[in-house]
């Protein structure tokens, strides 16, 4: 299998940029945000010029992710032939960051469209397997037949299933369909590790089902490292990041604050199986939320992200809990986000 690693927004944004202008039949893309120019990437711009070549052009965009986006450019693209649909499912969103081409190449993780994360780290995969990317098709071809797409040629994809024996595998959750892949791949993998897990994510409002398996493997000896961006782009959630990891601090789990906001997620058990998605660690992503990632045991990958796991573990720094007040009004937010959390 054929894969790029993108460890910025500008590198992923170029990586698929390059793509597209490379389609020669189809360019599908489902994304949470998508602005219409961001600096040097404009890719409105790009995708009518393919579509005015004969490359078909489909978007999915979810309806309040890409709310901004809806009214400035839904007409223009229509009248060049793009078909533009919005996911909107009530609380549910499409939270997913997919690009794909010619039943060729597939990117996915958590880059989106969306110019304030410009100078943001993050990750997106890059995959050339036709196997693996006939399978996120098959789940593109899911959420554009719930987002209203009529195009018979594209719903017919979701009834084609593919196995492979390759040594990465798409992860497809769609809770509205009872699918909750994610949720199933983390339980699993963290109840069986062995020796480490690695976390990094940039919003943090575990469910309580991963507070209680993130306690049960520290208690078996694992060590647990979690690193969260020092400031992410919302005041509100910098708050609740520091009161959970205040709340979960004496569980034993290393907590680690990165220096520039990284908004990557991924999960790295024992340093044999790397998880890159599109999922925050909140109740949302993991029961709400359309999502996706990929699983990867590829041997020099692993070892690649292991390395870049420890490089952003040494350039962050622990978080000291003794500067982390709980004053009435915080506690008022997390009495509502369990609540919350417990009728949906």
């Amino acid at each position: 299998m054929k894969y790029k690693i993108y460890t910025t927004s500008k590198r992923a944004w170029q990586g698929m940029v390059n793509s597209i202008k490379k389609a020669k039949k189809y360019i599908y893309i489902e994304m949470y945000i998508l602005d219409n120019e961001i600096g040097i990437y404009n890719f409105i711009d790009l995708l009518l010029e393919r579509a005015r070549q004969g490359v078909e052009v489909v978007l999915v965009l979810d309806a309040y992710g890409s709310s901004s986006f809806r009214n400035f450019n839904t007409k223009r693209l229509k009248e060049k032939g793009i078909e533009v649909l919005f996911f909107s499912k009530w609380l549910r969103r499409t939270h997913r960051k997919i690009l794909i081409i010619d039943d060729r190449i597939a990117f996915l993780g958590g880059v989106n469209f969306h110019k304030q994360s410009i100078d943001w780290i993050d990750l997106q995969v890059k995959i050339d397997n036709k196997s693996l990317v006939k399978n996120v098709l098959r789940s593109f071809s899911y959420t554009y037949q719930m987002s209203g797409g009529t195009d018979k040629r594209i719903i017919r994809k979701r009834k084609h299933s593919v196995f492979s024996s390759i040594k990465a595998q798409f992860l497809e959750h769609v809770p509205g369909h009872n699918i909750y892949a994610l949720e199933d791949y983390y339980r699993e993998r963290i109840m069986k590790a062995e020796k480490s897990i690695s976390i990094t994510t940039p919003y943090f409002l575990p469910p309580r089902w991963l507070i209680a398996i993130l306690d049960n493997a520290v208690l078996r000896g694992i060590r647990v490292d979690i690193i969260l961006p020092r400031v992410t782009d919302l005041k509100l959630v910098n708050r609740i990041n520091h009161l959970y990891v205040r709340k979960m601090k004496d569980l034993g789990i290393n907590f680690y604050a990165y220096k520039k906001m990284n908004h990557s997620k991924i999960l790295l058990v024992d340093d044999k199986e790397v998880l890159i998605g599109s999922q925050n660690l909140d109740f949302f992503s993991f029961r709400v939320n359309v999502e996706s990632g990929v699983f990867i045991s590829d041997k020099k990958l692993v070892a690649d992200l292991t390395k870049l796991v420890s490089k952003w573990r040494d350039d962050s720094s622990v978080f000291n809990i003794d500067n982390i007040r709980v004053g009435l009004r915080d506690r008022i937010v997390l009495v509502f986000i369990r609540f919350f959390y417990s009728i949906l």
